[in-house]
């Protein structure tokens, strides 16, 4: 009887897995995101987001930090729609790295890009980056000081493509993820109030104890 149950559980477990493997392969191949969005980052992304329960909407933000600065690294889908409706530049940590974001932090102060999954705060606000977003972090030890460090969404005129042409690099930030001024507050009035937002970077430790990619 205890092999019929781990059995059992086992074949549960694999079949939920094919499950996601398969609705992942259909989505991203209807959304015509290859050559867009690495794979491996979407099936990842929509993993948390159909574990997180207490989203809002169907509204997806993928920010892939394994990419370099210099590519467009901020997508914002619509799964419904299955509408890819942003894909622009964005910017990580000045600690975090140069032209790739390399390491990853919760510390205050560290000045260094959070990795993992985040949902969006109900109400922007004016600070001193203009129009932002706050971004509340769901995974502990890897984003959950995100509120205390004051990361949020903002527009940067060092998030923009005539600043990289200049200097060879996207400007780099505080630890925020800021995007093109231009684009920034159409963008946060769309993920606003309980959207999942997803950042992966190229962190090994992240990659085998977060419970929400897999």
């Amino acid at each position: 009887m205890k092999k019929f149950i781990l059995s059992l559980v086992f074949f549960s477990s694999f079949n939920c897995y094919s499950k996601n493997i398969s609705q992942s392969d259909e989505l991203y191949k209807n959304m015509n995101l290859e050559n867009i969005i690495n794979k491996k980052v979407f099936q990842m992304a929509l993993n948390g987001f159909n574990k997180i329960s207490n989203k809002k909407n169907n509204l997806l933000t993928i920010i892939d930090y394994t990419k370099p600065s210099t590519e467009k690294r901020f997508y914002v889908l619509d799964l419904d729609k299955k509408v890819l409706l942003y894909n622009t530049y964005v910017t990580h940590g000045k600690n975090s790295g140069k032209i790739m974001a390399i390491k990853f932090s919760n510390i205050i102060n560290s000045y260094q890009s959070s990795i993992g999954f985040f949902l969006t705060n109900k109400d922007p606000y004016v600070g001193s980056n203009g129009y932002s977003l706050r971004m509340v972090g769901l995974e502990k030890g890897f984003n959950s000081n995100a509120l205390e460090r004051n990361i949020v969404i903002h527009g940067a005129d060092y998030a923009t493509p005539e600043y990289m042409n200049h200097l060879g690099f996207l400007g780099r930030s505080l630890g925020c993820p800021a995007v093109p001024t231009k684009l920034s507050k159409n963008i946060i009035d769309t993920i606003k109030d309980n959207t999942v937002l997803f950042i992966v970077g190229d962190d090994d430790k992240y990659f085998s104890s977060s419970q929400l990619i897999k």
